[in-house]
């Protein structure tokens, strides 16, 4: 394969690949809310979890914006598991993962 060739076969893959979404919430996820750590000082915290996705495919970065939509909606359906309905993210994304605190906001 000539490197024209290779390069355009690389740029395809990169725009189709930054236009996937991988991810979809349940629906339980959702109900559950992303927020700062400010916005939940009346929250009861219930628990933490840590969710992990391919930031690179193929050797080529995801767009940063999709791989953090993605981390909170694997955040957000993680969250139901801890009976929480709300989710701050307490680290940055690095290589695909993080984490995020799970609260209860609304009283059942």
């Amino acid at each position: 394969m000539t490197l024209i060739r290779q390069t355009g076969v690389a740029i395809v893959a990169a725009v189709v690949l930054s236009a996937c979404t991988w991810v979809e919430p349940t629906p339980q996820g959702e109900k559950v809310r992303v927020l700062a750590a400010e916005e939940v000082t009346k929250c009861t915290k219930v628990g933490q979890t840590t969710v992990s996705l391919l930031a690179k495919v193929i050797g080529i970065e995801r767009n940063p914006h999709k791989v953090q939509d993605e981390l909170n909606t694997l955040a957000r359906n993680s969250a139901v598991e801890l009976d929480g309905d709300t989710v701050v993210p307490v680290s940055a994304v690095e290589d695909g993962k993080q984490t995020f605190d799970v609260y209860r906001c609304v009283p059942r």
